[in-house]
This record gives C-alpha cells, structure tokens and sequence, in this order.
C-alpha cells in the first residue's frame, strides 16, 4: 500500500523540516521568508510543502506553534514560579536568554515575524498580536492572583504590571536583534526590576 505521498523526498521528516522553518521565519520574518528560502532549508520541494503542512500562511502558524512550545516555554515555566517577583524575573531572563542564543536567530519570532505586513500578510500580522496578547493575558492572571493572595499590594493594577513586564520582554527582544549584548540586555532586565512593587 502506498503511504507516502508523491514529491516527497525519501526520508522526509516533517519535524525536522517544521524546525529548519520556523528558523527561516525568525530570521527573516513572515514577508521575507521566500519559498524557495523554507523549502531550500527544509530540504523538500514546494509541492512536499504543501502536501505536508498547507500554504505559507499555515506553514508559519505550524512554526509559531513549535516556536511557543520549545524556544519560548520559558513563558509558562516562569508563570510556575512561586512569587510574582520570581514570575517576572523568570520572563525577563528567558527573555534574552532566547533572543541572544549564539546558534539561532537573534530577537523574537514573535514580535518581529509581522510587525509590518502587506495585505496578504495580514493575517500572520494579527496572528502575532493575538500571540502577543495571549501571553500579556497570561501574566496578568497569574500577577492577578498575586494580588488575591495578598502577595502583591491591593492596589496593585496586575494588568498594568503584567503590560510593564511583557513590554519589557518585547523591547528587550527588538534590542537584541538590534546587536544588544546579553549582559546588557540581562542588566537592562535586572534594573527594571528594582522598583517592583513590595509586599
């Protein structure tokens, strides 16, 4: 019986090839990444590409996925952390500690995947803004809960808190690709930190 599907090269492995993707999305971003850039990296034709994961579009929501689930689990490791302090310390660290990595793209798939898109790309584009929502609503939760436990001040905002810290973690990753060292970026992170609201 025949199980794979026509074009697609002997051995193909799609994990692999979602990985080489997500890859060239990060550093070139969603407009930037050609085809003939992903297919070349992923090792497979146009026509595997699609039969394997869908259009471009599906391609880089496939990436995004792999990316929220390996280089950025730092995320929903640090909403485990048992204070707020530690939550937003642990986001900042994994914060340049991911957009600085020596063998990877600089910066934040996340972020600069679509700041900017043409109309074709504007899917992708909100596509990020909810990605970036998602994890500013993550932590406003959790600081939200630091705030019920009495962690936090009552009159503490946690949205506000959680919009300090995530737009901390984006500057940090727009620096980054800008060439910003890790050391730097971790004293930017460890200064902003400082006036933390106290117990």
């Amino acid at each position: 019986m025949k199980t794979r599907q026509s074009g697609r090269p002997r051995g193909f492995d799609a994990d692999q090839a979602l990985e080489r993707a997500m890859l060239v999305f990060w550093r070139h971003g969603y407009e930037g990444a050609s085809l003939a850039t992903l297919t070349e990296a992923m090792g497979i034709s146009t026509t595997s590409m699609y039969a394997a994961f869908g259009n471009k579009e599906e391609l880089f929501r496939k990436a995004l996925e792999r990316y929220t689930e390996v280089p950025s689990a730092y995320l929903a490791e640090a909403l485990e952390e048992p204070t707020a302090l530690g939550v937003a310390t642990a986001i900042l660290a994994g914060t340049v500690r991911t957009t600085t990595l020596p063998d990877n793209p600089s910066g934040c798939m996340g972020v600069q995947g679509a700041l900017a898109a043409s109309d074709s790309g504007r899917g992708v584009r909100d596509l990020l803004v909810a990605w970036r929502q998602n994890g500013y609503a993550q932590v406003g939760e959790r600081f939200q809960r630091a705030v019920d436990e009495g962690e936090l001040p009552p009159e503490t905002d946690p949205g506000l808190l959680a919009r300090y810290v995530t737009t901390l973690a984006f500057g940090i990753a727009v620096q980054a690709a800008s060439g910003v060292g890790r050391a730097e970026l971790q004293e930017i992170a460890d200064t902003a930190l400082r006036n933390w609201p106290p117990a």
